[in-house]
């Protein structure tokens, strides 16, 4: 019985964060009412605040939904990369900027970037915080692994590479969901240019 409870109680928390992600696409993060949730979810609003506290709770789950996913597909990326350092890292990259209108808009992007930087201290920025470390991380390991292919200068500092490629894919994030017109594909175009240059210089 204890494992039908606990795939009850998985299919509701699913429920909750598809509706949630669903209505904050359709409406607005800000108009749209925790009560509209648990109707969308069909569960009783006090279920809902069992699992979040706020909307600001349901939102930072929902971004971790998107980062925990982009994650395991980089480590399937990081175990057999392209034989090429650019491909591989445009793959790893291209991953993280083409799933991530997958379960947020825009608009819910800004308003998680925005709760993070006004809020840094709280459950929400320190959830953000870790989900964009955990990120950098994987990049880094990327270029550690490509260094052991010999697909980049062995002697390089990899950490310090992976860094500087996700902080800069992280800076044209934050811009293509500031502006509304920009598309995916301008993006990753952006970011290919500019990773080609910082790669270049650490080839073998």
């Amino acid at each position: 019985m204890s494992g039908l409870r606990q795939k009850q109680k998985a299919h509701r928390h699913d429920r909750i964060l598809e509706a949630a992600a669903e209505l904050f696409r359709e409406f607005g993060y800000e108009a749209v009412k925790m009560e509209a949730i648990a109707a969308a979810a069909e569960v009783s609003i006090g279920t809902i605040y069992n699992y979040y506290q706020n909307k600001g709770d349901l939102l930072v789950a929902i971004v971790s939904l998107e980062v925990h996913e982009v994650l395991k597909a980089g480590e399937d990326i990081i175990a057999k990369p392209p034989r090429s350092a650019e491909r591989a890292v445009d793959a790893l990259i291209g991953g993280y900027v083409e799933h991530s209108l997958h379960y947020l808009s825009k608009e819910m992007w800004r308003q998680a970037l925005a709760i993070s930087t006004q809020q840094p201290d709280s459950p929400f920025g320190e959830t953000f915080m870790g989900l964009d470390a955990a990120l950098a991380r994987q990049t880094c390991s990327l270029i550690a692994k490509l260094q052991s292919l010999n697909l980049l200068d062995p002697d390089a500092d990899a950490r310090s590479h992976g860094e500087i490629i996700f902080n800069n894919t992280n800076m044209n994030f934050i811009n293509f969901v500031k502006t509304e017109s920009m598309t995916i594909p301008e993006l990753r175009a952006t970011l290919r240019r500019q990773h080609h240059v910082l790669i270049q210089g650490v080839k073998p």
